[in-house]
């Protein structure tokens, strides 16, 4: 099963890439692909589709696309599960201790990382990422 990690525009502007790469190391994540690349509107509108009706869905895009990220494949059994529970909760201030979101996470929106939630939105979101490849 393959996953997307995805370091945000704010933890990657505050120099924690390399902090949150060595924890994917440490926990014994399968880097299958990396790169770093910066979202256009209209990828990001396709990336956060299924935010569509909300109302923080501008601000979304606006923030995904202030800045680079970087993708990560994670690949392995149960990966999907594995990182989101690895990267903790949405809102940082609800993470448990020692998860990337407690350690890097400023706010609900600055929350350091995305994981993917569903094999099914992993699947879409690497092919959004990485391409069809």
């Amino acid at each position: 099963m393959k996953t997307l990690l995805m370091i945000k525009p704010d933890a990657v502007a505050e120099g924690h890439v390399g902090d949150i790469l060595g924890l994917v190391e440490r926990n014994r994540f399968a880097i299958r692909r990396m790169t770093k690349t910066q979202f256009s509107r209209e990828g990001a509108e396709r990336f956060y589709a299924v935010h569509r009706e909300r109302p923080f869905f501008k601000d979304l895009v606006s923030y995904i696309t202030s800045g680079p990220v970087v993708a990560i494949e994670i690949e392995g059994d149960e990966a999907v599960s594995r990182i989101r529970e690895f990267i903790g909760a949405t809102n940082p201030a609800d993470a448990r201790p020692g998860t990337v979101r407690y350690m890097f996470g400023k706010s609900l929106q600055n929350n350091a990382v995305h994981g993917s939630d569903a094999p099914e939105n992993a699947q879409k979101e690497l092919e959004i990422v990485f391409g069809g490849a």
